[in-house]
């Protein structure tokens, strides 16, 4: 009798340090048959693992999240990854009426105004389609680093995701920046133009910003959302009176 999903994330704990990225992916894809996702933003980490899927012919789904909102880079280099492999990747996109409700109620930019407000959006626009795009399946692939953030450097490379109750993996978790970026070009894989622009996490256009030399991996992300704008209180309004923190000045 095959073991429960949750037990078998020790067993890949044990094996997957021991096996390459490739490896790792055909383990996953044998154990796991027509169950095994892997979701792309088309940053760098995810090329890498979208070149390794593909060039091995691997049955693995490779799906994205388009928000509507992703910066035309990521766009142009999505197309470039279909040229480039002539592959399918599957697409989630938001649920039209809730789209269209919230920006009814709260106008384009409500995620400026509060941490509710942020959180609603990514809730709509990110979290309800990956929900979707991972149904009925039992492991999650990941672009996950644990040199991507101090918070990540306490994770392991197979891990249970009780939320959407599967196992997630993430194959690069022991790589560094300086060898995704050699790995990518030296294989010829098509990376976005943004990461020669000092972003390192990339996300939706208006919730993401390039970084400078020593910031955190992640303060490129909601950088609006600083300890002093916490403090003061950036909460959604009737008014809707919170700054755009991409044309107004953040007070400080």
């Amino acid at each position: 009798m095959a073991l429960p999903l949750e037990s078998q994330v020790a067993d890949l704990r044990r094996y997957l340090p021991e096996c390459s990225v490739p490896e790792t992916l055909a383990l996953l894809a044998d154990h796991f048959p027509g169950r095994v996702s892997f979701s792309t933003s088309f940053g760098l980490e995810d090329q890498i693992i979208t070149h390794f899927i593909f060039e091995n012919d691997l049955p693995i789904r490779v799906f994205t999240l388009d928000t509507g909102r992703n910066f035309q880079e990521t766009y142009s280099t999505w197309n470039k990854t279909l040229l480039r492999y002539e592959k399918p990747i599957e697409v989630f996109a938001p649920n039209g009426p809730a789209i269209e409700e919230l920006t009814r109620q709260k106008g384009p930019n409500s995620f400026y105004e509060s941490i509710a407000n942020r959180k609603e959006c990514c809730n709509i626009r990110k979290v309800e389609p990956l929900s979707r795009a991972l149904a009925g399946q039992q492991v999650w692939v990941t672009g996950i680093r644990a040199e991507q953030s101090q918070n990540r450097q306490t994770m392991h490379p197979a891990e249970w995701d009780a939320g959407h109750a599967l196992i997630k993996v993430h194959p690069l978790f022991d790589w560094t920046w300086a060898e995704c970026e050699a790995f990518a070009q030296a294989n010829g894989i098509p990376v976005n133009p943004l990461h020669q622009k000092g972003f390192v996490s990339i996300g939706c256009a208006p919730c993401t910003r390039a970084i400078a030399p020593g910031e955190d991996f992640r303060a490129g992300r909601w950088w609006w959302e600083d300890a002093a704008a916490k403090e003061c209180g950036l909460h959604a309004t009737a008014a809707h009176q919170g700054l755009d923190p991409v044309v107004e000045r953040m007070p400080g």
